[in-house]
């Protein structure tokens, strides 16, 4: 359901929860979701939903629906109208293309076990091999590596050098266009100021970082929360089976997820509506007191 709060006006501060359709949400989903929504509200900005839906094999039927009326029983309101990756293909496409025409990328037929080989850190083989289209993934030339950011929670977080400096995927083999490419392309063009999400992607942010550099557009900020983990240290995740919250008992789950994410939640709101707990959580939220950790064992 799209808020009706929404403004005509683009206010300072845009955030957004990003999930894909590869499963129903679960508890972590719920984590990120919840503090990508406070950390909005409670600067008076805007929270949108964006739905990745770039990789059909592994989507499954209804997950989006299904996703967004979770969302909307939990409190969690989106303002303006979602946007599906699935029909941002025309503007993936014309950044490749511009990509190609500043010979900023180039064509690799390397396959996985090629790479797995030599370290599992790909060399730039294909880079002067001038290959053609078919058959092959893109790689941007990676000219601006990102060797280290600033995480509004974690602080300074240190990549890999020969990660971050490695010639990575934005097209896939297979004609499905890279998360890197599609989820900068769109944090741009819904003009996204802060990224608050789980720290799986901490390592996938300095390639975000280095497109952003390429592309000569100034990046959001970020703030990355720890995941949650089981006792055998697994994360809570679709690939993993994690069961779906529910949407008909939502205050239990809303309350773990504050108190996971550090909120001091006094007994009397535990009882309250999900309105209730949504508002209380939007006036006291303190993204101070979320752990600085990058997971937590539940």
């Amino acid at each position: 359901m799209v808020s009706s709060h929404s403004l005509i006006k683009r206010p300072l501060y845009r955030g957004r929860f990003a999930p894909s359709p590869s499963g129903l949400l679960h508890f972590g989903s719920l984590i990120a979701a919840l503090a990508s929504f406070l950390q909005a509200k409670s600067k008076q900005g805007q929270w949108l939903v964006r739905i990745e839906d770039i990789d059909p094999p592994r989507e499954k039927l209804g997950a989006s629906d299904a996703i967004l009326k979770t969302l909307d029983a939990y409190g969690l309101h989106w303002d303006e109208q979602v946007l599906y990756q699935s029909k941002q293909a025309e503007k993936y496409r014309a950044l490749l293309k511009d990509l190609n025409n500043r010979q900023l990328s180039y064509y690799c037929q390397c396959t996985r076990a090629d790479i797995k080989k030599i370290g599992g850190i790909y060399q730039g083989h294909c880079a002067n091999l001038q290959l053609n289209a078919e058959g092959s993934a893109t790689r941007l030339r990676n000219q601006h590596p990102v060797l280290s950011f600033n995480d509004e929670l974690q602080g300074k977080v240190v990549v890999k050098e020969q990660l971050a400096k490695e010639d990575f995927i934005i097209h896939r083999k297979d004609g499905l266009f890279a998360y890197q490419l599609a989820v900068v392309s769109d944090d741009i063009e819904q003009g996204i100021t802060q990224v608050v999400r789980g720290c799986d992607l901490l390592e996938p942010t300095a390639r975000q970082l280095t497109l952003y550099s390429v592309l000569n557009q100034p990046p959001p900020s970020y703030l990355h929360v720890p995941l949650a983990v089981t006792s055998e240290g697994f994360k809570l995740s679709k690939q993993n089976c994690a069961p779906a919250i529910d949407d008909t008992n939502p205050q239990p789950a809303l309350i773990a997820a504050l108190r996971f994410l550090g909120q001091n939640v006094p007994k009397d709101i535990e009882q309250g509506s999900v309105e209730e707990i949504i508002d209380w959580a939007i006036t006291h939220w303190d993204s101070k007191s979320i752990p600085k950790t990058t997971e937590i064992v539940l």
